[in-house]
């Protein structure tokens, strides 16, 4: 039998776990193959409605990673026109001129426990042309999967950050849905994470929370006048 030294167990050791640190750095097809990489995910932009209805529009903007805060952002819009608003729907890294809206609403995923870096910097780098128009907030995340008054605490807890980062944007109404996980659209390295913390995959949006949502804009005397004709008062 062949005598294993201590020298070589070392050198054998040591090979193996640079192997294996060596495979996660270049995210090896050994341990995620190329069929278990994300498929391509669809971030939705549309508009509807006739700037002539409102003499300008309302902005629904969005920052997502996966894919489902876009979902959510096309239903607030659909409700808005349904409302008589002309709307945008525009993924935040595509938004490049605020003076055409009279209202915005702003979401984004929760991601880490919160907001994802890209829709705070947008506060940030508008917030001089924010704190002049109605805004409305919201988040997407898994905690609100189940939608009881304690996951409503925890998510909207997540915003803290955001408030405090631009407290010159002051939020007339701030929304929190559910999310949707599909493990087709997650990396291999994502996926095994996700299913490690027992995330279960499915869609959990509720529409009908999400119009409601929308709809009770019109209930915030400001951000109601942008969704209707401006009135001229003599």
């Amino acid at each position: 039998m062949e005598r294993v030294t201590r020298r070589k167990c070392i050198v054998d050791s040591s090979m193996l776990i640079g192997g294996i640190v060596g495979s996660l750095a270049l995210g090896s097809e050994f341990l995620f193959p190329k069929n278990a990489q994300a498929s391509k995910v669809i971030f939705p932009e549309s508009s509807c409605g006739s700037e002539k209805k409102t003499g300008k529009k309302v902005l629904v903007t969005y920052a997502s990673k996966y894919g489902s805060t876009g979902g959510v952002a096309d239903a607030i819009r659909k409700e808005l026109c349904n409302r008589g608003a002309a709307v945008d729907v525009r993924i935040l890294k595509n938004v490049q001129e605020l003076n055409e809206y009279r209202g915005v609403v702003v979401g984004s995923a929760i991601y880490q426990g919160k907001w994802l870096p890209e829709a705070v910097d947008f506060l940030e780098k508008n917030r001089g042309v924010l704190r002049q128009v109605p805004v409305a907030y919201f988040l997407v995340c898994m905690t609100m999967r189940e939608p009881t008054e304690e996951n409503r605490r925890k998510a909207l807890a997540y915003l803290d950050a955001v408030l405090k980062a631009v407290p010159q944007v002051q939020p007339l109404k701030i929304g929190a849905f559910a999310g949707a996980l599909n493990y087709s659209n997650l990396s291999g390295a994502t996926k095994a994470i996700m299913k490690l913390k027992g995330a279960p995959e499915g869609d959990f949006r509720r529409w009908d929370a999400i119009r409601a949502w929308a709809t009770s804009l019109d209930e915030i005397h400001e951000f109601a006048d942008s969704l209707h004709p401006v009135l001229v008062r003599v």
